[in-house]
């Protein structure tokens, strides 16, 4: 029998990362706050440019998790799809529209995280 080996937080966030960033999501940032929180490991930001993006990233967020096995906590989102919140128990999703994620700048409120470096290119 094979056994497989479950993903760390690192892998799995930076696998969620390669998720959202197929639907075309805006300025990933992963920040790593296990040592700054109890809240969980990381934090990945991300923007969509319009509630239809935003909507559309949680749900193939969501969908690829299920096909992956990375499990879901629960799932959070404003009636208008400004800002949503994906739990999956260690990592912590926010996907926000433009302008709601430059009203909250979480990046500035845990600016002592770490930032976890990508695998694929910047789009800043």
């Amino acid at each position: 029998m094979k056994v497989k080996k479950s993903l760390t937080s690192r892998q799995k966030a930076l696998k969620i990362a390669e998720f959202i960033k197929v639907k075309k999501a805006k300025d990933i940032v992963i920040l790593d706050i296990k040592k700054i929180s109890g809240l969980c490991d990381y934090f990945i930001i991300c923007s969509g440019e319009s509630s239809r993006q935003v909507k559309a990233i949680e749900e193939a967020v969501i969908k690829e998790s299920k096909k992956n096995n990375i499990g879901i906590q629960h799932c959070e989102a404003d009636e208008l799809s400004q800002w949503v919140l994906v739990d999956f128990f260690d990592i912590i999703l926010h996907i926000f529209l433009e302008e709601t994620r430059n009203f909250y700048n979480l990046e500035y409120l845990w600016s002592s995280a770490k930032k976890v470096k990508s695998n694929f290119p910047s789009d800043n």
